[in-house]
């Protein structure tokens, strides 16, 4: 076997592949589970409820965000301050 991967030696033999192969699938567990969105990778049982409590605390957080953000305009512009002028005299 060589250190470089492009020749054609430095792939295992197939003997020794078949048998890492079956020693990985009789250690790894196998799952059939089918992912929720197609290209995603199906997620353990065991870790559905932090996923979907981390999903719920990233939306909030851009939309409360988003929402911050838009309150605070209005209010400039009822103040009748446009944050792009003070930047440039403050500058």
């Amino acid at each position: 076997m060589s250190d470089n991967p492009t020749e054609p030696s430095a792939t295992l033999p197939e003997p020794v592949r078949d048998h890492l192969g079956q020693q990985l699938r009789g250690v790894l567990p196998v799952e059939a589970d089918k992912p929720r969105f197609l290209g995603d990778d199906p997620v353990p049982e065991v870790f559905e409820p932090q996923i979907r409590r981390l999903e719920t605390r990233l939306k909030t957080h851009e939309e409360g965000t988003g929402a911050v953000g838009q309150a605070l305009d209005q209010i400039l512009d009822a103040l009748g301050v446009n944050p792009d002028e003070t930047d440039r005299r403050g500058g």
